[in-house]
Formats: structure tokens, sequence, C-alpha cells
């Protein structure tokens, strides 16, 4: 009896941090989905991650379709509509995903959304291929320091799975030594 508690308790342990680290975004924020919101701008600096949720709450008319570039470019709908006002798709896989309203030509002013997906930190990610070397710049005087940049951090991600990683952990050994 014990064992099978133990079973279930460690795929929890496992599953649940799937779950408790998605992040459930609503569309528009406040606004919604509705023309007349820059949906650039509200996706910029937003890191979406495979296992978060879109949730798109709208009134009609309005719809959404998940189209390809080409639709997206084109503002071509295609495939499987969405319309009850309250769609939420679950982001599965990295990548970029397009999203707009097919209702005349909201499309065309604006109501669509492109994102990038990123790993949900559990698989591994491909290594960059190294950039082809720049040639030699002109050397610089001594006197003057190098430019420094440093790219903006999402560590806090990593921080919190690494903190959840270790309370599972002991979790799980204080029911083993329960047993």
């Amino acid at each position: 009896m014990a064992s099978n508690r133990f079973v279930a308790f460690a795929i929890v342990a496992v599953v649940l941090p799937t779950f408790a680290m998605a992040t459930e975004y609503f569309v528009g924020d406040d606004e919604g989905w509705k023309v007349g919101v820059n949906y650039s701008e509200w996706a910029n600096g937003k890191v979406f991650r495979v296992g978060d949720k879109l949730v798109f709450k709208y009134g009609s008319p309005h719809n959404v379709y998940k189209v390809d570039g080409n639709g997206f470019k084109e503002c071509k709908p295609s495939g499987d509509v969405y319309n009850n006002g309250n769609d939420t798709f679950i982001l599965s896989e990295q990548g970029k995903k397009w999203y707009i309203c097919g209702v005349n030509d909201h499309c065309e002013k604006g109501q669509k959304l492109v994102i990038n997906v990123e790993s949900d930190g559990s698989e591994p990610v491909p290594a960059p291929v190294p950039a082809p070397t720049p040639p030699k710049p002109a050397p610089v005087p001594a006197s003057t320091p190098p430019p420094t940049q440093t790219p903006p951090s999402n560590d806090s991600y990593r921080i919190i799975s690494s903190c959840y990683q270790i309370f599972v952990a002991a979790v799980v050994a204080m029911a083993v030594a329960a047993f």
C-alpha cells in the first residue's frame, strides 16, 4: 500500500512542475482581443514558454484563427475558427505562433499577434551555431575602455524552477524516510 502511495507521489512530483511553472497570459491584458490594441507592444518583453497558456477574451463580432506565417502576413484566415469569446491555447511546442482575427479588415487594422515560444527548460536546447568571425576592428586607444553590453537576464525562471526542484527532492526524501 505504501509503495502505491509513493509511486503516485513520484508521478505528481514529476508532472506538477509543468503546471506549477506555466503562466497564463491574457492577450491584450485588460483591453482583450479587439481592434486598436498594439499586440506587438503587448508581447514585447514577455517570455512565452512551452506549457504556458494564451487566453483570448473578446466580444462579438471578433474571433481567433491560429494561422501560419503567410496567413499572418496576408491576413488570411485558415483552419479552425475560435469564436466563443474566451479561447485558450496551450503553447505545446517551441517556435513562432501566429493568431489573427478573421472578421472583415480587423487583421489589417492590427488585430493580430505573433509570439515566439521558448523551451520550458526541461528539454535540451541545441547549442547556438557560432557566428562567422568578423574582421578585426581598428585598434582602440589604450585610454578608452572597451564597451560592455550585458544582455537582459531571465534567470528568475531558472531560480524558481531550481527552488521547486530542491523542494520536491526534500519532500520525496522525507516520504522515503517515512516508509
